[in-house]
């Protein structure tokens, strides 16, 4: 059941304890793909998990600004610090807590995201009526001989798949040419590069020239099933104690 979908009276209705919370980021992905990528794959990987479950899972509104201020320098990107990221994603378990749903698993489509994701998660489930449980999709899959890069061939291929009319298809070329092969600026271990335009102009990391929609539904499909073997676990596993 998805929240924004739905009236109060069905979301009352609801015998689940179990939800899913997307979360992703509104953040420049080259000149090919949107804005919303991160966000857009976060909700397609749940979707699809919930759709694939035998039981019934509550699907919370997506948060789609988060931590992103590496991406400033391109118009669009929007960005909150990790203060403000943790404090939405512990309120939003909250409030789905106070409705009974306190098993939650959050999708997420960022990897600016995770650190912050994993640290309060943590402090939800130690500390808050909750447990909190992060799931980044592109540390699930396999990527066979892609690397995920930024707005490379991983999540263009996603984006082939369940968004094609938002990947600009004639602009895949340009932003090959203008990408870079890693992430950073790298001396003796360390990236001295706090922002992306210091190695990526366009903003790109990887080559989406050789992203489909055919890996794109594969990936989908490996995400899919690792979070529903997720969601099993949670549902059925003892809630931790203090």
């Amino acid at each position: 059941m998805h929240l924004t979908e739905s009236t109060w009276p069905d979301a009352k209705a609801v015998e689940t304890d179990l939800a899913v919370l997307p979360v992703g980021s509104t953040e420049q992905h080259g000149p090919h793909a949107p804005l919303g990528t991160d966000a857009i794959i976060a909700e397609a990987v749940a979707d699809a998990a919930v759709e694939a479950y035998p039981g019934e899972v509550v699907v919370a509104p997506p948060i789609t600004v988060g931590v992103s201020e590496e991406h400033r320098a391109f118009a669009g990107s929007l960005w909150v610090s990790e203060d403000t990221f943790r404090a939405t994603v512990r309120e939003t378990v909250a409030s789905l807590a106070h409705h009974g749903w306190d098993r939650v698993v959050i999708v997420n489509g960022h990897g600016g995201n995770v650190g912050p994701l994993k640290e309060i998660c943590a402090r939800i489930t130690r500390h808050d009526d909750a447990d909190a449980v992060p799931f980044t999709w592109f540390e699930a899959v396999d990527p066979d001989d892609i690397s995920m890069g930024h707005a490379g061939p991983m999540e263009t291929s996603v984006l082939e798949d369940v968004a094609p009319e938002l990947v600009d298809e004639d602009k895949k070329g340009a932003a090959r040419e203008g990408a870079a092969e890693r992430w950073g600026e790298w001396t003796s271990s360390v990236n001295l590069a706090y922002d992306v335009e210091e190695f990526a102009p366009n903003g790109v990391v990887g080559d989406p020239t050789v992203a489909d929609a055919e890996r794109g539904e594969k990936l989908l499909r490996s995400a899919r099933d690792e979070l529903v073997t997720l969601l099993e676990d949670v549902a059925e596993r003892d809630r931790p104690t203090a």
